[in-house]
């Protein structure tokens, strides 16, 4: 099976192609879109963070990849993703209309450790954040997670596709030491229904997640009243 990576995005069925010339048919953001909700996707080097963000954004999302040159070599660990061409240097950017005034703004982190220092600032402010994994490389995700969970910021784990053994979702749990809260999914990258229905699972945990704190805490910080009400007052099923 192909790569569920950026390299193999031109790799795709034809249900995805579909999805991504409807997406291309899109109008622009309307005037009336006045609440905009912040999504990091997160991940190790090579997991498909770049593809999903192209594969479910209604515009064409915006892209920092550039070539892979033998000078890297000496940084990056490209051993596990021998075919890999290109690599995010700052972060990837889409978006997704929920209704006429919230819309989701999607930003692919850069996966390389040299790159990480990045991710803070971009969990800034995020209603949450997806964390994609490659089971054949699980260790590349345990930064990411440790991270999140710092930033006290919800999260989904989520399980890209890339064909080989198919581990059971607890032993993917216990290697990666989830909480039991924490949503594990399935997903292929290349498919814009498989990554809606990832984010549909982030904002659904989001909004669980703001609702218990706000139920725990008396009274309520600014931060988790913002976010359940944009969440909670304004959830609607992503576009199809």
């Amino acid at each position: 099976m192909d790569s569920a990576t950026s390299d193999r995005a031109n790799n795709r069925t034809g249900d995805v192609t579909d999805d991504r010339a409807e997406a291309d048919l899109r109008p622009p953001l309307r005037a009336s879109a006045d609440n905009g909700l912040k999504i990091v996707i997160v991940g190790g080097f090579g997991v498909g963070k770049t593809t999903l963000v192209r594969s479910v954004s209604e515009i064409r999302p915006l892209s920092t990849e550039e070539t892979m040159t033998r000078a890297g070599e000496s940084v990056d660990d490209v051993s596990a993703v021998r075919d890999k061409k290109a690599t995010t240097v700052a972060f990837d950017f889409g978006r997704i209309t929920l209704d006429a005034h919230n819309v989701l703004y999607l930003f692919g982190a850069p996966g390389q450790e040299r790159f990480w220092f990045l991710w803070d600032r971009l969990f800034a402010g995020a209603l949450g954040a997806v964390v994609l994994v490659d089971t054949r490389r699980l260790d590349d995700s345990w930064y990411a997670i440790d991270r999140l969970e710092q930033h006290g910021t919800p999260f989904v784990v989520a399980r890209n596709d890339f064909g080989g053994q198919d581990f059971a979702p607890q032993a993917i749990r216990d290697a990666l030491d989830l909480d039991p809260d924490v949503p594990l999914v399935h997903c292929d990258a290349r498919a814009r229904n498989s990554s809606k229905r990832v984010l549909i699972a982030l904002v659904e945990h989001a909004r669980h997640r703001y609702r218990r704190a706000r139920s725990q805490v008396q009274p309520q910080s600014a931060t988790a009243h913002t976010h359940d009400g944009q969440v909670a007052a304004h959830h609607k099923e992503l576009p199809r």
